[in-house]
């Protein structure tokens, strides 16, 4: 491993166990000493959560506009405190959500330009790239009834309508194409991880991604067989 550390992010839909499975990660890197940082959009900094207490908290109509530049004022100020100053310090860094979900709930969900969402979003990501995104693929309707299981409190986008988020898996299910994928450089490598079966199943599918493309670098991810 050289001196800069790595970005890993973990996405997909309500209920997808991306939060989970970033968890058994960091428990490994943990275990096997390795610096590193977890993180979460929007987030990470105070700025970033009072932005998340603003758009997944409070209870209002918020234009879709508004909503998205929100979102990348988050990120913004991630970047830039804590994503870079992390990399370049040799951390790598796991993080919870990144532009992808802009593009799923904001283009695809919400209907927004795609053209001035990711002009917005690179000023906000000041050219930084991934360096892999884990994009967990779970049934938008299983996902959803996951997350109810998980909390009674449903966040802002969690009370969005089935058709809402029917979109917005299929616009999840699209970045995992080559041909998206190559029209969209600014998002880095993405890899589609099945995210149904046991948490140890799914474990083992994120390990296997990121042996693929850092052979000998990552520990085991443990789980257990709940």
């Amino acid at each position: 491993m050289g001196t800069t550390g790595r970005l890993i992010v973990f996405e997909g839909g309500e209920g997808s166990g991306k939060s989970t499975q970033l968890r058994l990660l960091a428990d490994a890197l943990a275990s096997a000493g390795i610096a590193h940082r977890c993180l979460r959009e929007p987030g990470g900094t105070p700025l970033g959560a009072e932005v998340r207490r603003l758009l997944l908290e409070r209870e209002w109509e918020m234009d879709a506009r508004a909503e998205a530049l929100l979102f990348m004022a988050s990120r913004a100020q991630l970047v830039a405190r804590e994503l870079r100053p992390a990399l370049t310090g040799g951390e790598h860094v796991l993080l919870d959500r990144f532009f992808l979900s802009t593009y799923a709930y904001q283009i695809g969900g919400r209907g927004l330009p795609e053209a001035e969402v990711r002009a917005a979003n690179a000023l906000a990501t000041a050219g930084l790239v991934p360096d892999l995104t884990l994009l967990l693929s779970f049934p938008a309707a299983e996902g959803l009834a996951r997350a109810a299981e998980r909390s009674s409190a449903h966040d802002r986008m969690e009370r969005e309508g089935e058709a809402f988020h029917q979109r917005v898996a299929k616009s999840f299910d699209a970045f995992a194409s080559p041909d998206w994928q190559r029209a969209h450089p600014e998002c880095g490598p993405i890899v589609l991880i099945e995210a149904a079966g046991r948490e140890r199943d799914v474990a083992k599918r994120v390990r296997s991604a990121l042996e693929m493309r850092w052979p000998g670098t990552f520990p085991q991810i443990e789980a257990s067989d709940d």
